[in-house]
């Protein structure tokens, strides 16, 4: 019988609901007009961060609270009170791991923002979303397998067993996809390579490294193409960095000049021109004192490098190509000789 008592359960139950509903109000203003201008003040914007991500979980958390007090509350509810329970636990349990992940977003976005190096970070960036579905589907696994088993007593061996055996049977026919999905999680944990890294790779492809995804990886070529490389062969490949430990590199030119040059008047000469290269041609590091090396008696001249400085490994295409017609013009001023390839034929006279 529905009676006048039970239109008072309902209305107490509204009521008690209504005045958490309000406190959730109360907390939101304060977290939002109170603690927000305090976080702010702080050095570092983690706690901005995990502020403006729990406010939503903690309101949500003290509804549901108040919500099962109220439903406690009707007489007519009585018999269903083991359900609600358990309806109940479960849905503090998803709350719970809804707060859990949403505080990982927080840090992992306080992560992109403060400590991701976005001049190589991108790299991070890049799996950044495929390693937070990772740990999100991981917590919420855990969460499902506590629901089951905790709550509704629900034996879940048989289920991971299956599941095992179907994750086996996943694994074997995507073998290559897993081996390139783990590559590149090895390359962002050893940071061999960053983005906007300028690399060499073993079979001579140079580019800059563009993105670092779940499956590939794409090098963009000073030609304006991309290469497009399976992590698990990038992996295992000789990669020569030309950004690490630094960007600025030497640049080493060879050069020639004949057996008659004065050697102690060539150096002078080389190491005047290569001065005003570094100093005037953009790229070049302007603090480098240039040298020269003699190093072989060559066929037709004693051949020697040049080691310059640049800043950045593109810089040396402009800064040999100035160095190199400065350098010709110079010695034909003064008149140094690069001797061209001589070869002596004897021709034997055969006897008639």
């Amino acid at each position: 019988m529905f009676g006048i008592e039970n239109y008072m359960d309902i209305v107490i139950a509204l009521i008690i609901t209504g005045i958490f509903l309000f406190i959730a109000y109360l907390v939101f203003f304060i977290l939002e007009k109170i603690f927000t201008k305090i976080v702010k003040r702080t050095r570092t914007t983690l706690d901005d961060e995990i502020l403006k991500t729990a406010k939503t979980p903690i309101i949500l958390i003290i509804f549901f609270i108040g919500l099962y007090l109220g439903l406690l509350r009707i007489e007519l509810l009585a018999n269903y009170q083991y359900v609600i329970d358990k309806i109940f636990t479960s849905i503090y349990i998803l709350l719970g791991t809804f707060f859990v992940t949403r505080i990982l977003d927080a840090v992992i976005r306080w992560y992109d923002g403060e400590f991701s190096l976005n001049t190589n970070g991108n790299v991070d960036k890049a799996f950044m979303p495929l390693l937070r579905k990772i740990i999100y589907g991981f917590i919420y696994a855990i969460a499902l397998m506590l629901i089951l088993q905790g709550v509704f007593n629900i034996e879940i061996t048989p289920l991971l067993a299956s599941l095992g055996i179907v994750g086996l049977a996943v694994a074997l026919a995507l073998q290559d996809t897993l081996s390139n999905l783990f590559a590149g999680i090895h390359l962002i944990a050893d940071k061999p390579i960053k983005f906007d890294d300028y690399v060499e790779l073993e079979n001579g492809m140079k580019g800059y490294v563009k993105d670092i995804g779940w499956r590939t990886t794409k090098i963009k070529t000073l030609e304006n193409n991309i290469i497009i490389i399976p992590n698990s062969k990038l992996a295992q490949s000789i990669i020569i960095n030309y950004y690490t430990p630094e960007q600025e590199m030497a640049v080493v030119v060879p050069c020639g000049v004949s057996y008659n040059s004065d050697l102690e008047r060539v150096e002078k000469i080389t190491i005047e021109v290569a001065k005003e290269i570094q100093q005037n041609i953009p790229g070049a590091v302007k603090n480098f004192e240039p040298f020269i090396r003699y190093n072989n008696f060559g066929n037709s001249n004693i051949n020697f490098s040049i080691i310059l400085r640049v800043e950045k490994f593109v810089d040396q295409y402009l800064v040999v190509h100035e160095f190199i017609k400065k350098l010709m013009t110079r010695y034909n001023k003064e008149g140094i000789e690069i001797s061209f390839p001589v070869r002596n034929i004897y021709f034997k006279n055969a006897k008639q």
